[in-house]
């Protein structure tokens, strides 16, 4: 259910913006905001340590996003993220039932259902499926497709990086980790398709001599934006019982501290099969949420 109801967040961004007749890249989530009367404002770049905060007196509603973060990417995800508190049912009776502020950390950095929800409805806002497929074609996505399609929707990399490894239909791992460990790790349906992988979880170990691990070794490189590219076996990262050679592409994340490790191959499970996902996605395509207006 935990997984359907994020499908269900990511289609109602995108029957948002079908019904606001909103059908080109980039999405503006701060003239959706504008059209619905909600205030927006970067909040001081002093204060850190949260994404965003939603405001609420009476019926009137305002959001702030974090500045400490110079990335206007991640400022944008942000803002979209605290709208989908405002439209995804249920969201406002649960974070904000009455006047005050509900403070948020958007980026797939917490387990709370509600977060969540709004992440993934933040995702499905500013990186629709269908114009986003259109344009990200049959490329592999390795990390100058990801930042072209960045560049695209105006979107962070590390945003940009999980949806791809949502809707292509290619192998791709996207690895966000800080130092020696794991934030969290999102696979394509191709890169899964190899026998008996092992799951990489949060707070999992970065593997010894990887381009991830020998980037995070060296803090300056990470907070200066550098790349260690590389060509891998993938059982170095999710072991299984099959040798396959993967481009693996460190970058650092700058002042975020952290580093965005992309696996891709344009070999590993080309068969046409269809995706637990998009399966799922069949079966509710007709639902339209009653979204706040």
């Amino acid at each position: 259910m935990g997984k359907f109801r994020l499908l269900l967040a990511k289609q109602g961004a995108e029957q948002f913006l079908t019904d606001e007749g909103i059908d080109t890249l980039p999405v503006d989530p701060f003239a959706i905001a504008e059209s619905r009367d909600i205030i927006v404002q970067g909040k001081p770049p002093e204060v850190e340590g949260v994404s965003g905060m939603l405001h609420r007196y009476g019926n009137t509603f305002g959001i702030m996003y974090a500045t400490s973060i110079a990335s206007p990417g991640f400022q944008r995800f942000s803002v979209s993220h605290e709208l989908g508190h405002y439209f995804l049912p249920g969201h406002i009776d649960h974070v904000l039932p009455v006047d005050g502020v509900h403070v948020s950390r958007a980026g797939f950095v917490t387990e709370n259902s509600y977060e969540l929800e709004a992440d993934h409805f933040a995702a499905g806002l500013l990186m629709p499926r269908k114009p986003f497929k259109k344009a990200l074609a049959d490329r592999v996505p390795d990390l100058s497709v990801i930042r072209e399609m960045a560049e695209l929707c105006d979107t962070s990399l590390t945003a940009t990086a999980i949806r791809v490894a949502e809707l292509s239909d290619a192998a791709v791992a996207v690895i966000l980790s800080t130092g020696t460990t794991v934030d969290y790790c999102f696979r394509s349906d191709a890169m899964k398709s190899l026998p008996k992988l092992d799951w990489v979880h949060k707070d999992s170990p970065v593997p010894v001599g990887t381009p991830t691990s020998r980037l995070a070794a060296d803090v300056g490189r990470v907070r200066a934006g550098g790349v260690i590219e590389d060509e891998i076996d993938i059982r170095d990262w999710f072991g299984g019982t099959q040798r396959a050679f993967v481009s693996a592409e460190s970058i650092g994340l700058g002042n975020y501290g952290k580093v965005l490790t992309i696996l891709s191959s344009p070999h590993i499970g080309r068969e046409d099969e269809p995706s637990d996902e998009q399966e799922e996605a069949d079966l509710i395509d007709s639902w339209k949420p009653k979204f706040r207006r």
